[in-house]
C-alpha cells in the first residue's frame, strides 16, 4: 500500500513538475485582444506586440505552404506568435473562381494556428475588395460563425486598397464589419487604408465609429526609398489622432518584393515598431526568387527548413523572432 501511495505521489510530483516547465503559448499569455485608446491590448491591458509571418497569396508558389506541418514548423522553429493567412481573392484560382479549395486551405492553417496557441489573421487578400463586397460578406459570415469568441482569431477585411479613396474603403469596411459583428461581437477587425495601407493618417482623420475593437493596418517595405521618414510620419500622425495600428505586412526589400535588402534601413523600422509596441507580420513564406521571400527555391512544403534553405531575408527574420519572441 505504501509503495502504491509513494508511486502515486511521485507520479503527481513529476507531472506537476513537467507542467510547470511547459512554456505558455501566446494566447494563454495574452488572451482575448481589444482596443484601448490608440493601442491594441491584451487581457492585462498591455500591448501584446505579436510578431510573426505572413503566408504568401494562397496561389502560385506560396500555395504549397498552406498546410498544418508548415505552420507547426513556423511555431516551433521561428517562434512565431502570429500567422497571417493571405487568401487570394481575385486572380485565377483564387476565392472568386475556386471557393471550395481556398476555404479548405484557409481553414487548415487557421485551425492549426489555433491548436498551436498562436494568433491568426484571416486576410481577405484583395486589392479591389470594394468590387467584391457581397463575396467578402459571405466569406466573413462563415469565418465569424465558425470562430466567434475564439481569442486567437483576427479578421483583416481589405488587404492594401490601391487607389481607392478613404470614402470608398470606409463604406466597404462598415458593411463587412456589420456582417462580422452579427456573429462575433468582440474579436479584433483590421481595417485597410488607401495607397496600399500607407495613408493611415487619412483614415485617422475620419475614423470608423460605432463599433468596438477596430484597428488599422499599416504596411511598409523597409528598404524602399519611398518608405522612410515620411511614411513613418503618417503612422505617427495616425497614432496621435487616436487610432491603433497593426503592421499586418512588411518586408525587408522594396515594395515590388525585390530590390535591395538594406540592413540599416530595416533596423530603423524594427526599432520604430518596438518603440511603438506594434504587432507585425513579415512578408512572406514562399520559395519564389524575390528579396522578400523567406525560402530558397525548392524548400519543402512541410517545413523542416535548414539554414541553407533560407534566404537572407529568412535568416534575418528568423533571428529577429527568436530574439524578440522570448
Amino acid at each position: 500500500m505504501k509503495k502504491i501511495l509513494l508511486a502515486t505521489i511521485f507520479s503527481c510530483l513529476l507531472g506537476c513538475s513537467l507542467l510547470a516547465v511547459q512554456p505558455k503559448r501566446p494566447v494563454d499569455v495574452h488572451g482575448a485582444l481589444r482596443v484601448k485608446g490608440n493601442q491594441m491590448v491584451d487581457q492585462s491591458s498591455r500591448p501584446p506586440q505579436l510578431r510573426g509571418i505572413s503566408l504568401s497569396w494562397s496561389l502560385w508558389d506560396g500555395k504549397k505552404y498552406y498546410n498544418p506541418d508548415a505552420v507547426g514548423w513556423l511555431v516551433r522553429d521561428f517562434k512565431i506568435s502570429l500567422l497571417r493567412a493571405s487568401m487570394g481573392v481575385q486572380p485565377e484560382g483564387g476565392y472568386l473562381s475556386n471557393r471550395d479549395e481556398q476555404m479548405k486551405l484557409m481553414v487548415s492553417v487557421i485551425d492549426k494556428a489555433i491548436g498551436e496557441g498562436i494568433y491568426v489573421l484571416i486576410d481577405w487578400h484583395d486589392h479591389n475588395a470594394e468590387q467584391h463586397l457581397e463575396e467578402s460578406k459571405a466569406f466573413f459570415s462563415v469565418m465569424a460563425k465558425k470562430y466567434s469568441g475564439v481569442p486567437n482569431v483576427i479578421y483583416e477585411i481589405f488587404n492594401e486598397p490601391a487607389k481607392q479613396s478613404w470614402e470608398v474603403v470606409k463604406n466597404y469596411s462598415v458593411e463587412v464589419i456589420k456582417t462580422i459583428r452579427q456573429y462575433d461581437s468582440k474579436n479584433i477587425i483590421v481595417i485597410g487604408s488607401p495607397t496600399w495601407d500607407q495613408d493611415v493618417n487619412v483614415a485617422a482623420a475620419d475614423p470608423i465609429t460605432g463599433f468596438d475593437n477596430l484597428v488599422y493596418s499599416f504596411h511598409f517595405y523597409a528598404s524602399d526609398p519611398n518608405h522612410q521618414e515620411k511614411l513613418r510620419g503618417k503612422a505617427e500622425t495616425a497614432l496621435k489622432l487616436g487610432i491603433p495600428l497593426f503592421v499586418t505586412e512588411w518586408g525587408v526589400g522594396e515594395s515590388n518584393g525585390n530590390g535591395v535588402f538594406d540592413h540599416a534601413k530595416t533596423a530603423v523600422w524594427m526599432e520604430w515598431m518596438e518603440h511603438n509596441r506594434l504587432s507585425w507580420a513579415n512578408w512572406n513564406v514562399t520559395d519564389k526568387k524575390e528579396t522578400t521571400a523567406l525560402l530558397l527555391p525548392g524548400a519543402p512544403a512541410e517545413g523542416g527548413w535548414s539554414a541553407e534553405q533560407l534566404t537572407e531575408s529568412g535568416k534575418y527574420v528568423r533571428e529577429q523572432l527568436l530574439k524578440l519572441n522570448k
